[in-house]
């Protein structure tokens, strides 16, 4: 006998974007992850939840080799939802799909002008300019936020907690001590730069260029800094 379905439904299909952090391996990958193991040590937590895609533009791999540093990545609980720029004969079964025509986060659509925050806390309020170049937060940045803002420059009238962070596309601004990190220029801005009232930072970036707290010369800890890109060191001196 032949069932007929009388209550059939309909399958509800969305797009959504997400903003995911891009890693580019260099070869050889045993030294690489060298390195990305020492980023995890002294920032713990930092690949932690966050979407990660994996770029191997113009490196000479094979199948085994990537799926290789996907198992070494996973280890360390970094999570890859895609591949970037490799040959569709590289990508096995049970490895991420390859992905292509990825968009720079500066062409991602911010709803109402608003940043995107980790709401798990309750979140800062943010007054946004029309040309959606700069937003000025007027509460502190509490321990656990993250605020992400890829357009343009982020000014804090207030701290920022040690284990939260920002995220801006351009400068960063923060009218108060940093504890947390601070990572400017996201979107391959090299002329961004780091503005703080009082420097204790966990981790600084600019232009995917990181300095870690230890790495912070000690007579600028506790002082008004700023910091910029200079090739491929952060350069810091103290504010007047």
């Amino acid at each position: 006998m032949t069932k007929v379905l009388t209550d059939a439904r309909s399958i509800r299909i969305k797009g959504r974007s997400f903003l995911a952090v891009m890693l580019s391996p260099d070869l050889p990958f045993d030294d690489w992850l060298v390195r990305l193991d020492d980023l995890a040590a002294r920032s713990a937590g930092f690949f932690l939840g966050r979407p990660v895609v994996l770029d191997v533009s113009d490196l000479e791999i094979d199948r085994a080799q990537l799926k290789g540093l996907i198992a070494e990545l996973a280890q360390r609980n970094v999570s890859i939802m895609g591949i970037e720029g490799c040959r569709a004969s590289l990508i096995g079964p049970g490895m991420p799909p390859a992905l292509k025509g990825g968009r720079p986060v500066s062409d991602f659509e911010v709803p109402q002008q608003e940043p995107i925050i980790d709401v798990r806390t309750k979140p800062p309020i943010a007054e946004t300019r029309p040309a959606l170049q700069s937003i000025v937060i007027r509460e502190p940045i509490r321990s656990g936020q993250s605020l992400i803002f890829p357009e343009g420059d982020v000014t804090v009238i207030g701290s920022v907690a040690s284990g939260s962070e920002i995220i801006a596309g351009g400068s960063v601004h923060v009218y108060g001590t940093l504890r947390g990190r601070a990572m400017a220029g996201s979107v391959g801005n090299t002329s961004a730069r780091i503005f703080c009232r009082k420097l204790e930072a966990e981790l600084v970036a600019i232009d995917g260029i990181y300095k870690m707290a230890e790495d912070i010369a000690p007579n600028l800890r506790g002082q008004a800094v700023q910091l910029w890109l200079e090739g491929d060191s952060i350069k810091a001196e103290k504010l007047i």
